[in-house]
């Protein structure tokens, strides 16, 4: 794993980042609260999190790292702009780490993490027969942690929690969407059911598998959205 001697804010010579002010932002911005292209202003996020300014911008710094924020010359940051073509791009890439990090998890998982696992596949499938998607959007980004976590493969894991965070914003509008909830929700539960079935090929194949459907899924949407008249 990189070190934080490393990092865009550490190489700026800005404070230690507060881990809990970036991931408030990182949050907001997965989730929409901030739209694209929407200027964040220090001083606005220091009042909203009870922060210093130098422990928001060191924030931002790292979020930039990320690809989340963009930082503009003289003019501080905003949030930056991925097109559906560029996110769909980053799923390619992601088909092939996540699918290693599956089939890692897969060849060396324990009693105990396959039953942790195993009840997480069975909350994400109660909250979207409950209906409550934010819930299972959350126990999905928890899912791709804990895989990424117990590959103990440490390369691939950074590049992912660099990817992931990059085109998460556009899955997470789609986890939003009830239909598309309840066909993720079974692709989400073959990937658990192969990796705890300790069949490295199967959970390779089944986050394959899960991820061309969200390429797909994206690429209606897109051209829906498209296709839409301009309101009047």
């Amino acid at each position: 794993m990189s070190s934080a001697a490393g990092s865009p804010a550490a190489q700026a010579g800005a404070p230690a980042a507060d881990p809990r002010v970036t991931d408030v932002i990182r949050g907001a911005i997965i989730r929409g609260e901030y739209a694209p292209n929407q200027r964040l202003i220090e001083a606005d996020l220091s009042a909203a999190f009870s922060a210093s300014r130098a422990t928001v911008r060191t924030a931002l710094l790292e979020l930039a790292g990320e690809g989340l924020v963009e930082r503009l010359p003289n003019r501080g940051s905003r949030v930056r702009s991925i097109s559906v073509d560029e996110a769909i791009e980053i799923l390619e890439v992601r088909i092939g780490v996540e699918g290693l990090c599956a089939a890692k998890t897969a060849a060396t998982l324990s009693d105990d993490d396959a039953a942790a696992l195993e009840t997480l596949r069975a909350r994400m499938m109660e909250s979207v027969a409950e209906g409550d998607l934010v819930e299972y959007s959350r126990l999905n980004l928890s899912l791709d942690n804990r895989i990424r976590e117990l590959s103990h493969h440490s390369t691939a894991s950074e590049v992912l929690a660099r990817l992931h965070a990059q085109s998460v914003r556009h899955q997470f509008k789609l986890s939003s969407r009830p239909q598309r909830a309840k066909v993720s929700v079974l692709e989400h539960a073959a990937i658990i059911d192969a990796v705890v079935a300790r069949d490295p090929d199967a959970a390779e194949q089944a986050v394959r598998s899960h991820l061309l459907s969200v390429i797909e899924a994206l690429r209606d949407v897109s051209s829906a959205e498209s296709a839409a008249p301009l309101a009047t």
